[in-house]
């Protein structure tokens, strides 16, 4: 089992004027730790169930340009991308940029969206349900096109590109790793099974029967199951204890989960996290 930091809350008793440099201790601190993936959250207010929305919140993209800067070996990627947010090739091309200049480190992380009052305040469109899956199989399709050789229109429904050049191409290949997330039966694993490389579901007792759907759904379009990485994420509390959260990844590893992103919550000092991911490494080793 791998594990990874989820950042999913910057308020720290660093305060905002420090966050940069608590930023970067935490995610060195991380990595001199073993947590082999850091990931951050594409929301542009907090979220309920971590904190209030006033709370402290960081424009994902700018965020993982500053962690590659401050790491050497972790896989970065956003745990994940609201479709909605960026034109497919824009997302492409940040993601390329990212790749090539951490050397080969930062992948895709993408979902259908679903955070109506955030997009409703900073003025974001917010489609219906079925609009954001046609963009986000668009969106998938736009960018593996542009990691290919291809240079060829795009003629979507709902995207249309004129060229998919993409110069310098992503040292990573064929392709960035491609993380489609979400837990929906119907479109979400559908498309995890015919495109991605790996899915992400919340640990909850659908889980097991979730991937049960991965299977039939790679059955249905002819993909090997084993070939997509299965990952889930857990919280962690100021209550958990590295016993408790090695409990937690034994029984997703006995589900066929590989790799868990743990994020905090209510836990203002960021090296808490990180001891006791470590330590959790520790016990269920």
């Amino acid at each position: 089992m791998e594990f990874g930091l989820h950042i999913a809350d910057y308020t720290w008793t660093s305060g905002a004027r420090d966050l940069g440099p608590a930023l970067a201790r935490h995610v060195r601190n991380a990595e001199a730790s073993g947590i082999e993936r850091i990931t951050v959250m594409d929301h542009f207010w907090q979220l309920p169930g971590i904190g209030p929305v006033e709370h402290e919140m960081l424009e994902a993209y700018a965020t993982l340009g500053f962690i590659v800067a401050n790491t050497e070996k972790a896989m970065l990627h956003t745990l994940v991308t609201g479709v909605i947010y960026r034109e497919p090739a824009l997302l492409v091309k940040q993601v390329t940029t990212l790749d090539v200049l951490s050397g080969g480190r930062v992948g895709l992380g993408v979902g259908a969206a679903w955070n109506v009052q955030e997009s409703e305040g900073l003025g974001f469109e917010f489609p219906p349900v079925a609009e954001r899956f046609r963009r986000l199989e668009e969106t998938v399709q736009i960018a593996l096109q542009m990691w290919s050789d291809s240079e060829e229109p795009y003629d979507g429904a709902v995207y249309q590109l004129g060229r998919t050049l993409n110069s310098p191409q992503s040292l990573t290949r064929p392709h960035p790793y491609l993380m489609i997330g979400g837990s929906g039966e119907r479109k979400t694993l559908r498309l995890v099974a015919q495109y991605a490389d790996a899915c992400n579901i919340g640990f909850t007792p659908e889980s097991a029967r979730k991937l049960d759907v991965l299977r039939g759904h790679c059955d249905a379009v002819g993909r090997d199951y084993d070939e997509i990485e299965k990952t889930a994420m857990i919280a962690v509390t100021p209550e958990s204890t590295p016993d408790t959260v090695a409990a937690t990844v034994r029984e997703l590893e006995g589900l066929g989960f590989t790799a868990t992103y743990v994020y905090a919550i209510g836990m203002p000092e960021p090296e808490h996290v990180v001891d006791l991911i470590a330590g959790a490494r520790t016990v269920a080793a």
